[in-house]
């Protein structure tokens, strides 16, 4: 039984931030990754709507991706949405990369990402079979301003989350994440001083760490 007692890394699926793709998210979380190494491992999707216009990058081959628009072809965090669209065809999506690519054990979210990450826990903590994960880690994450959203945060969400925020973000201020981590139960912050972006500085390291422990396989979860 030695040889069984090694861990096997947690597996977490990766939802970019707008604007973002599979493989922009994966070159922007290199560090993390490295980080999370023998621990966990990241697995990216893509969102499924391009967002027109491309980006300052643009890239005909992989374009700037979104998750749901705010308004036709737009998205703002801030913007009180009364005809969001988008969300449904993201969901599926997410089932789907669970279901192809899985067992997944969590989600890690970033920005748009991390808003959708916390409505599938809101979906998972209702026992929606469609996603079968444990946790969720949100970085920069916000609570959806369209009213057509709101049922995802009508009751507290019961699903393990830790929300990282930073306290120079300009994008997403973390009062914004702080009010998206009041709609869990018991959720854990981790704030770091930097922007909008993914940290894996030696102290968030330790934090993702020590979240992850929780869920490690033999760890008696």
């Amino acid at each position: 039984a030695g040889a069984m007692s090694e861990r096997r890394p947690l597996r977490l699926l990766g939802l970019h931030g707008y604007r973002q793709s599979e493989r922009r998210f994966r070159q922007r979380t290199g560090a993390l990754r490295k980080a999370l190494r023998g621990r966990a491992e990241l697995v990216a999707v893509n969102a499924p709507h391009p967002v027109p216009g491309g980006g300052e990058d643009n890239d005909g081959d992989d374009p700037p991706r979104g998750w749901w628009f705010s308004g036709p072809g737009t998205f703002e965090a801030g913007e009180a949405a009364a005809a969001p669209a988008g969300l449904e065809e993201s969901l599926s999506a997410v089932a789907a990369a669970l279901a192809e690519h899985g067992p997944f054990d969590g989600l890690l979210g970033f920005s748009q990402g991390a808003a959708l990450a916390a409505m599938v826990c809101a979906l998972r903590a209702r026992g929606d079979p469609r996603f079968p994960v444990t946790f969720a880690i949100l970085v920069a994450g916000f609570t959806s301003r369209a009213p057509a959203h709101g049922h995802f945060y009508r009751e507290p969400i019961a699903l393990p989350t830790l929300h990282v925020m930073g306290d120079a973000d300009a994008v997403i201020a973390a009062p914004l994440s702080r009010e998206l981590a009041q709609r869990f139960v018991e959720p854990v912050i981790l704030t770091h001083p930097g922007g909008h972006f993914v940290p894996a500085a030696a102290p968030q390291k330790k934090g993702y760490l020590d979240f992850l422990d929780r869920f490690s396989p033999g760890q008696g979860q």
